[in-house]
């Protein structure tokens, strides 16, 4: 039986989301600060900050002293506590659960094996999660879910088309998940979910334009362009492991020769490497391994590309690297650099990439990022 909370997240109108939206986005401001912004009137502010009060999603802040002879400008700051949302991210082997509040900041997290990977078993053990979680949280508000595969729209509800990892196909997600909390749920790729999330609240925030690459037993981009994540047509977007590095290169398991996942992703590095993790490489190659050395020489080289084509195409203000093989771009800048340089457009500026710490929960945290975005 689906446990289900008396609270349920109001019905925002179109003025409502914006300041809200804005205030999520840029933090605690004065209503002033939120008129300039928005473009609305003082007295529209006026009204929509008090229904936000009156909803318990905003309160009164601190008063900023005035410049000159004005009056304190009140800041209107959101109540974290108003709302929480549940994030999950699938792999083949677990499930990691995020709980976060209206601000994003995780509040728990855990993890549980998959002793099945049946769709109707995986279901039924978010379920479990969620109905734990609602005794604990009485404000949960909505799912997110992300997972590496291919989702898109179908008949308004999103439907896992493929996932390599978990052997699904045409899985009606969306609607398996509501239907057993009872919740509004969100349903991302985990790259362009991660993305999104560090757009809104991460190493992004306060960049209009951002690219994050996910380097783990894959890689995946998620692209942010005038502060909107471009999805594509099918949801799609940010399929870039089969572009060419090298033509002559090994070839990945797709048979292409000299692609992206012939020598960045972590299975390769490891083949290449003659090792049986990404960790052994790297203590491999430091101790005077020559082949493991080689094999992350390449991998270098080849995020090096993956930068080129994503500034050439993109014209990023920040390129996020961070995934488990995120330690990639670390090995040898230089030749990660000289890569990037050598295919940069000759007016494109170089960048230095951000890479952040990764654990897999943070996907977990995207996909509850991507909940409060599909209400807000």
């Amino acid at each position: 039986m689906t446990t289900r909370a008396a609270w349920t997240w109001p019905t925002l109108h179109d003025g409502q989301r914006t300041v809200l939206l804005d205030m999520l986005i840029h933090g605690d401001m004065s209503r002033a600060e939120l008129a300039r912004r928005t473009g609305m009137s003082r007295g529209s502010l006026t009204r929509l900050s008090r229904d936000l009060t009156a909803l318990d999603l905003v309160e009164e802040g601190e008063t900023d002293a005035p410049l000159g002879r004005g009056r304190p400008a009140e800041r209107l700051r959101l109540r974290p506590e108003a709302a929480q949302f549940v994030g999950f991210k699938l792999t083949g082997e677990a499930l990691y659960a995020a709980v976060t509040d209206l601000t994003g900041a995780v509040l728990v997290t855990e993890e549980h094996p998959l002793e099945s990977r049946a769709v109707e078993d995986v279901i039924e053990l978010m379920g479990q999660v969620v109905d734990r979680q609602r005794e604990t949280y009485d404000r949960v508000a909505a799912v997110g879910v992300c997972l590496a595969g291919d989702v898109r729209q179908r008949r308004g509800m999103t439907e896992m088309v493929s996932s390599y990892f978990l052997g699904w196909g045409k899985v009606p997600i969306e609607r398996l998940i509501r239907d057993r909390t009872g919740l509004p749920i969100a349903v991302a790729n985990d790259v362009q979910a991660l993305a999104a999330a560090h757009h809104w609240f991460g190493a992004g925030r306060g960049h209009r334009s951002m690219v994050l690459i996910g380097l783990g037993a894959g890689i995946g981009v998620g692209a942010v362009v005038d502060d909107k994540l471009l999805q594509g047509s099918r949801g799609r977007a940010g399929k870039i492991g089969h572009l060419p590095v090298e033509c002559s290169g090994p070839t990945c398991d797709r048979g292409h020769a000299g692609c992206v996942s012939a020598f960045v992703t972590i299975p390769a590095i490891t083949r290449a490497a003659g090792t049986d993790s990404l960790d052994a490489t790297f203590e491999a190659a430091r101790s005077g391994d020559r082949r493991a050395h080689e094999a992350l020489v390449a991998a270098a080289r080849g995020l090096g590309a993956v930068g080129a084509y994503l500034i050439n195409m993109f014209d990023p203000e920040k390129v996020i690297i961070t995934g488990e093989g995120r330690a990639v771009a670390e090995y040898i800048p230089a030749e990660l650099q000289d890569s990037l340089r050598s295919r940069l457009d000759p007016d494109a500026k170089p960048l230095q990439f951000d890479v952040q710490p990764f654990q897999f929960s943070d996907y977990a945290w995207a996909a509850a990022i991507s909940a409060i975005q599909r209400l807000v």
